[in-house]
């Protein structure tokens, strides 16, 4: 891969990376706490994959759910 190329791709990958640090930080506002969780979410989001939410209720697993939707 020419050197552009890489300078391109690599400007690519900040791009996004900045975009899901903001969008980690807008639903930490809502989800205060449970920084952990939302990464966790917005992983398996992302690998197009499937996330299992159990818990006791009041964690604000439906808050989660309607914040990341």
């Amino acid at each position: 891969m020419e050197m552009t190329g890489i300078r391109e791709f690599n400007e690519h990958i900040e791009g996004e990376a900045l975009f899901l640090n903001d969008l980690l930080a807008e639903i930490n506002k809502v989800m205060v706490g449970q920084e952990a969780l939302v990464e966790r979410v917005l992983i398996a989001l992302l690998a197009d994959g499937h996330i299992l939410l159990e818990g006791v209720p009041g964690l604000a697993k439906t808050l989660l759910v309607k914040t990341v939707a």
